[in-house]
């Protein structure tokens, strides 16, 4: 008895299901972050949990946690839309321009500056101990005193210095070349009005102590005396 054998071509699949294959896999794909510019994301997203959750608790720490408010974490509408505009910047030039992600040495320098600015801030903070506030006293109060020793010898805003570092070597670690060039001016122009604004308070609790341990220790800043 002869068997009949079916043609090959009635055992493939029917041509409508090829096509729809075909043109599923040959659709329009949206391409991938780059490992580099997704390990910075990363990295930016562990130096703001950390900068902030350390503020928060340094300042319940020193002044209780009764005494401290969500101010603590230093998170302003204008802070919100700073970093929002960073990560805004870092994901369109990830899938635009992947190749500025790439610089690994800028990235590392932002790193080294993030924990460098880190280091300096919570030493000045450690070192005021209830005499750092996140908000400028403008009432002297009994354990508001002068601090010159420690970091202080060296500069009188280590916590400002601390701040400027962290907050530009972020955005030098994302390699965003407009938010890097954007931080550094507006928080320098920030910290060039805030700081006599302090000061005047500053000069009113301690007088010429003040005055003297202005005019023999630099502000930390450049450019702001």
């Amino acid at each position: 008895m002869r068997h009949l054998l079916l043609p090959a071509h009635r055992q493939a699949s029917p041509p409508t299901a090829l096509a729809l294959s075909h043109s599923a896999s040959s659709g329009p794909q949206i391409p991938a972050l780059p490992m580099a510019a997704r390990t910075q994301a990363w990295q930016f997203a562990a130096a703001l949990v950390f900068f902030h959750g350390s503020e928060y608790v340094l300042a319940a720490a020193f002044h209780g946690h009764r005494n401290v408010t969500a101010t603590s974490l230093l998170i302003s509408k204008q802070y919100v839309l700073a970093m929002s505009f960073a990560m805004l910047e870092h994901l369109t030039e990830g899938y635009l321009f992947p190749e500025l992600k790439g610089y690994q040495f800028v990235s590392n320098i932002g790193l080294l500056m993030v924990l460098v600015g880190e280091i300096i801030r919570k030493i000045a903070v450690v070192t005021a101990g209830r005499a750092f506030t996140h908000v400028i006293r403008i009432h002297y109060e009994d354990q508001h005193q002068l601090i010159t020793h420690g970091v202080y010898r060296f500069m009188r805003h280590p916590g400002y210095l601390g701040f400027l570092l962290w907050a530009v070597g972020t955005q030098l670690m994302l390699c965003n070349p407009v938010s890097t060039v954007a931080f550094a001016l507006v928080l320098w122009r920030f910290f060039s009005k805030r700081i006599p604004y302090e000061e005047f308070f500053l000069r009113q609790f301690f007088g010429d102590q003040y005055e003297e341990y202005a005019q023999n220790v630099h502000s930390g800043l450049p450019f702001i005396k």
